[in-house]
């Protein structure tokens, strides 16, 4: 006869899984005393140096959910939205785009998914002594076509020459505004249990072309990069969708990570079903080979949407209406507890954690 003060396997689940929420409520804790590259990646180590060093530097009070660009209200009750990102990808250029697209489409993107309408960029460009001028005008260009077909102007800029070695070839820094329009509000605190997710196509196809690109491993795959600017999909989405709750293009440490971050700033949990996850057969394929879990990988051009229930036919409707988002997919929902938990639904009928990684397996991919 079982002991009755045995605790029941689901009261140990629930203990295990109250744990790990108390665990995941702590301020991320900076341990290292030089930067690594897992302080880029996008996962905790990045976290643990964002909020020790910076956020304790600039920001006054409790720290919050940090969206990828800021809201500024203006005196007269206008809404501006402000962002900015570097770019110190490695090769320069991979199928499907170069640092110059990336450079245009990560700004605009952090805009479009704050809900604002992209207007004007700035680029400030370090160089490294000896790099071609022939490959500078290609960037140039590339920066140029993408600004156009974004419909932003890049308005303003800065140069800056440093000695051989000391910037591989080329980094690049874009800052971006966007006018918000009335009324619209994206926030984590928006996120209600019974919310659909939803994501505009098939992910990890940015970090793989990279990695790929890069020839360290051999391997040879038509993998492309999806970098686009995702304003006009954004666009489609929130006129099909007006109450979307949310939006996040999940770039450094992928659908995983950003998930990770939704559960966190809107203390609920994100269910995701691994059999609706859209990954192309090349993709998978690679990451099968090397190990890499597809959710953790990067992409450049998709957006994770977090819609009301009864409108998530219309916006899975709109999003496959756009060129990019032929491949959209319902791929979880929002549920109340477990409390700040990223689960999976498995293939094979289990369910999974999916947490925040320290660092990222594809180091400089943007």
């Amino acid at each position: 006869m079982a002991d009755a003060a045995a605790p029941m396997p689901g009261d140990r689940e629930a203990a295990v899984l109250d744990r790990i929420t108390a665990f995941r409520r702590r301020r991320p804790r900076l341990t290292d005393e030089v930067v690594t590259l897992a302080h880029g990646a996008g996962g905790k180590a990045s976290a643990a140096l964002v909020d020790s060093v910076f956020l304790d530097a600039f920001v006054e009070g409790e720290h919050t959910s940090l969206p990828d660009a800021a809201t500024l209200e203006l005196a007269g009750g206008a809404r501006l939205a402000f962002s900015t990102d570097s770019f110190v990808v490695q090769p320069w250029r991979f199928p499907g785009g170069s640092i110059g697209h990336l450079a245009v489409h990560g700004t605009v993107n952090d805009l479009a998914v704050q809900g604002a309408e992209p207007r004007w960029l700035s680029a400030a460009f370090v160089l490294e002594e000896g790099f071609a001028i022939d490959d500078l005008r290609e960037v140039v260009a590339d920066m140029a076509a993408a600004a156009s077909a974004a419909h932003v102007e890049i308005v303003t800029g800065d140069t800056k020459v440093v000695g051989r070695g000391a910037a591989d070839g080329l980094f690049v820094t874009t800052a971006g505004v966007g006018v918000m329009p009335p009324g619209r509000h994206l926030d984590p605190a928006r996120v209600r249990p019974g919310d659909v997710v939803l994501v505009s196509g098939t992910i990890a196809d940015h970090g793989m072309a990279v990695m790929l690109a890069r020839g360290d491993l051999s391997l040879e795959s038509d993998i492309r990069s999806d970098t686009a600017p995702l304003g006009d999909l954004v666009r489609a989405l929130l006129v099909a969708a007006p109450n979307t709750r949310w939006l996040r293009d999940p770039t450094r440490g992928g659908v995983g990570t950003v998930c990770n971050e939704l559960a966190r700033d809107s203390g609920l949990s994100v269910v995701l079903d691994e059999a609706a996850l859209p990954i192309a057969p090349a993709v998978n394929g690679a990451c099968d080979l090397l190990g890499i879990d597809p959710l953790m990988v990067a992409n450049e051009g998709k957006v994770v949407a977090v819609v009301a229930p009864d409108e998530a036919d219309d916006a899975l409707r709109a999003m496959r209406a756009d060129p990019l988002g032929v491949d959209a997919a319902r791929i979880g929902e929002i549920v109340a507890e477990p409390e700040g938990i990223v689960a999976l639904r498995t293939t094979f009928g289990g369910t999974r954690i999916v947490d925040m990684l320290v660092g990222d397996p594809l180091p400089r991919i943007c």
